[in-house]
């Protein structure tokens, strides 16, 4: 089972339907990590000490530090997506088709229209 770390501004929904999909997805609000502005170069450290690929919404802060430094569990770079359902399952379909992820970035885009 991949373990996942959700950013404090990761949808909630679709950390819902991950789980239904089998993942072990970690809140940073269940972590006690949510509301305490925590640099994100901590947040990639945390998920890398729980042993968990990162997921966020915030593409541009998180890719940059995947460049300085790609020493992490895994990103998992997300784009805003109203479509929960579709975002879970494509999450999934990468993770599936990539492995392991370790030091590496996964982009998930919403797709176009």
């Amino acid at each position: 089972m991949t373990l996942l770390y959700a950013n404090e501004n990761f949808p909630i929904q679709v950390v819902r339907e991950l789980r239904r999909l089998g993942y072990g997805v970690l809140t940073s609000q269940e972590a006690g990590k949510a509301n305490r502005a925590i640099p994100d170069d901590q947040v990639l450290s945390f998920a890398l000490e729980q042993g968990r690929d990162l997921l966020t919404i915030n593409r541009r802060d998180f890719r940059r530090l995947h460049r300085r430094s790609p020493h992490h569990a895994g990103l998992i770079l997300c784009s805003q997506d109203p479509d929960v359902l579709g975002q879970a399952e494509r999450i999934h379909r990468a993770i599936q088709q990539t492995g392991d992820l370790r030091g590496r970035e996964l982009r998930i885009n919403r797709p176009e229209k």
